[in-house]
């Protein structure tokens, strides 16, 4: 029996599910999946983000801009994302993905041309009232500095260390654990001291699957008993839990 569960971030607007995004979307449905949070990072990925949320009511739309687009992008790319995260946040349950990769940052100018990005989304976030979902990758306790004093944020695919989550959640926030958990040592680690209040569960899909292949929604449902297993719980509280975190954390 599939228990009811959310996934809090997916990206079923990327062209890996072009060819069965619809098929994708209903064996989600099957294996128990009740709602999906779909995180756009550019231009067009927020547009196809807010089709597939008005096309669905069990699809909730975050509105973002990758770091690769803070670190790369023209300015004008930039300002023109930003302008359609203001313009359609009504429709979103969340702003981002956005945030610090610094695994991929060469130069010092590229840290500071990212960081500036992001800074600007976490004001938006401030004056539109909305959670924040961040990337931070090497670069989570950076990430920590400039978030500090945000209502809600929520730390997406966390795979940082165990000291910085601690502080993470002691601020109140969100750790969402990609589906790496199935089989990451590091990850089931996090999964083990993070407090069940604070945990979020997520596929990352089309990446980071638990299975060969492509990672999608359904796939969800192998993280629930490994860390059932690791905090000694019944599969179905973790589901239940996660699943209200998730609807608190984004109002939904």
């Amino acid at each position: 029996m599939p228990y009811p569960i959310i996934d809090s971030h997916c990206h079923l607007d990327f062209s890996k599910f072009n060819r069965d995004r619809e098929e994708t979307i209903l064996r989600a449905r099957e294996a128990g999946v009740v709602g999906m949070v779909n995180s756009g990072i550019s231009l067009k990925g927020n547009r196809i983000t807010l089709e597939l949320a008005e096309k669905n009511e069990d699809i909730y739309a975050a509105l973002g801009l990758s770091p690769d687009i803070g670190r790369g992008g023209e300015d004008k790319e930039i300002n023109a994302i930003l302008a359609q995260i203001e313009e359609n946040a009504g429709k979103a349950v969340g702003i981002g993905e956005a945030g610090l990769d610094f695994q991929d940052c060469k130069t010092n100018e590229e840290r500071e041309r990212q960081t500036a990005a992001f800074k600007k989304v976490i004001e938006l976030a401030k004056n539109l009232d909305k959670p924040l979902i961040v990337h931070a990758r090497q670069a989570e306790a950076e990430v920590l500095k400039l978030v500090k004093g945000m209502d809600t944020v929520i730390y997406h695919c966390y795979s940082g260390p165990v000291e910085t989550m601690r502080e993470i959640v002691d601020m109140g926030y969100y750790i969402s654990l990609a589906t790496l958990v199935y089989f990451s040592e590091h990850h089931q680690t996090l999964a083990e001291t993070v407090p069940l209040e604070n945990l979020l569960l997520e596929t990352d899909s089309p990446f980071l699957s638990p299975r060969k292949g492509r990672n999608e929604p359904a796939f969800i449902v192998d993280s629930v008993p490994v860390v059932a297993q690791l905090k000694d719980m019944e599969p179905a509280e973790i589901a239940k839990s996660t699943t209200e975190n998730a609807r608190r954390a984004f109002n939904i």
